[in-house]
């Protein structure tokens, strides 16, 4: 079909996530029509790099034959089993084992889901079940961070601390409460040591104005992402970790982004030795291939649960499409890509040039901030270097950039508040960073040239 039709059609009938739905139909769709590795084909035939990994989630690159291959023989053999009932299926039961092998000891149990949202949601409810069953039925108010991402579902969404998945959704609910993003560029707070007690500190005082017995659990990420790559202190995780012990809440990670190598490790919790009771995940579990998440819980939080009433009492949480067979056999071979494949090591070995790449940037005009774990990175771009005072929002500058980085066949996330947001796959060559950042810093100059930014730049 023409490329014209398809995005009338688009605009008459596809709803777009995370998106206005009128500036929508008035810019129009830009249809993707093939991937390869790092690079993306458009409908126009434009060659993009990619430097989000889709959405934080291809970390393996795209038209990888291996998984190609196993989901074409899964489909062949069984495309879909029910995991109610008591049925299952060989994939996902692999899955479910190799994903204990590969996370933090103290998960042992896996409840699969279609993707990260339902993730959040699912831990939400395996949470609120937990505090009831041990006689706790107070245990209903949530923390999360400013800035924290945990999905769009109805109540996960509330745990998201960003306003547009607030606005007209009533949102947080009451028993959803926030504390301050550890965010060492703008933080008031100066040196990590003070970052990371600024943390524990803000934590105990909300659990204490909340009341000990009322708080269930408090959610956050290792890094923040769609908040902006907000990468904490070294250490950071672990302090979380050992408050919420202490203060008798339960501690959940969410590793959706974090995980499967993005950070350098199989997840961002091993770096510290972070032991979650709760974990959700999905994005990297199969590289975007085919929508899976997962929440996996510790033997306290499961145990709790299965003893929670009489055995014949079912714990009432599913999906039609919870463990789905296809999905299972591209996330096993999606780990053994990470793992036998040498993707993990990849990443380990290109992030010195992810780093320095970021880093050079430093020295134009409108980069006050970069940062980065592993191959996932932000520069934060401000009006003055000094101030770090952010550009006007009237500007648009992150819609300047994104369009000039389409133009520069380059792929990134560009932020409303002007951070870009960097997710390459763990398949990167060193050739494939020059590239990226010679186009970024051509974009950045471009866009620096515009006469209402240079006016901005103090």
């Amino acid at each position: 079909m023409q490329t014209s039709d398809l995005v009338t059609l688009d605009r008459r009938h596809l709803i777009h996530p995370v998106a206005s739905f009128r500036e929508h139909e008035e810019v129009g769709v830009t249809i993707l029509k093939s991937g390869r590795g790092a690079w993306l084909t458009d409908h126009q035939g434009n060659e993009l790099l990619d430097a989000f990994s889709g959405l934080w989630c291809v970390n393996t690159g795209y038209g990888q034959d291996s998984i190609v291959r196993v989901a074409t023989e899964q489909m062949s053999r069984l495309p879909y089993a029910t995991g109610y009932f008591h049925f299952g299926s060989e994939p996902a039961i692999l899955l479910a084992q190799k994903l204990v092998e590969v996370a933090p000891a103290s998960l042992n149990h896996v409840y699969f889901t279609l993707g990260g949202s339902d993730a959040v949601d699912a831990a939400i409810r395996y949470i609120t079940h937990y505090h009831n069953s041990i006689g706790k039925p107070a245990k209903k108010q949530f923390i999360s961070l400013q800035r924290g991402y945990h999905g769009s579902s109805s109540v996960g969404a509330g745990l998201t601390a960003l306003p547009n998945f607030h606005f007209n959704f009533d949102l947080p609910l009451p028993n959803q409460h926030y504390i301050a993003s550890p965010y060492p560029y703008r933080s008031e707070l100066q040196g990590d040591d003070a970052i990371i007690a600024g943390s524990v500190a803000a934590l105990r005082a909300k659990v204490a104005e909340l009341g000990a017995d009322q708080v269930a659990a408090f959610f956050c990420e290792p890094i923040q992402g769609s908040g902006g790559v907000v990468v904490p202190p070294k250490g950071w995780l672990k302090a979380m970790q050992l408050a919420c012990n202490e203060l008798d809440i339960l501690f959940v990670v969410d590793e959706v982004i974090t995980g499967f190598g993005r950070t350098g490790p199989m997840f961002a919790c091993l770096a510290e030795d972070v032991q979650p009771d709760l974990m959700t995940m999905a994005k990297g579990l199969t590289a975007g291939y085919a929508p899976m998440g997962a929440v996996m819980m510790s033997d306290k939080v499961y145990d709790a649960i299965a003893d929670g009433a009489a055995a014949q009492v079912v714990v009432g949480h599913g999906q039609t499409y919870s463990a789905h067979p296809v999905s299972a056999a591209i996330g096993l071979e999606v780990l053994r890509l990470y793992q036998e494949g040498g993707l993990l090591d990849n990443g380990v070995r290109q992030e010195p040039h992810f780093a320095g790449g970021l880093r050079d940037l430093l020295s134009h005009p409108l980069v006050g901030d970069a940062r980065s774990r592993g191959l996932l990175g932000a520069l934060e771009l401000v009006a003055d270097k000094g101030s770090k005072q952010r550009f006007a929002p009237e500007l648009k500058l992150h819609e300047r950039i994104a369009q000039c980085a389409y133009r520069h066949g380059l792929i990134f996330r560009a932020f409303g508040d002007n951070i870009l947001g960097f997710a390459p796959a763990l398949c990167y060559t060193e050739d494939e960073f020059a590239i990226l950042f010679q186009r970024l810093r051509a974009i950045l100059d471009e866009v620096l040239a515009q006469p209402e930014v240079r006016q901005a730049v103090a």
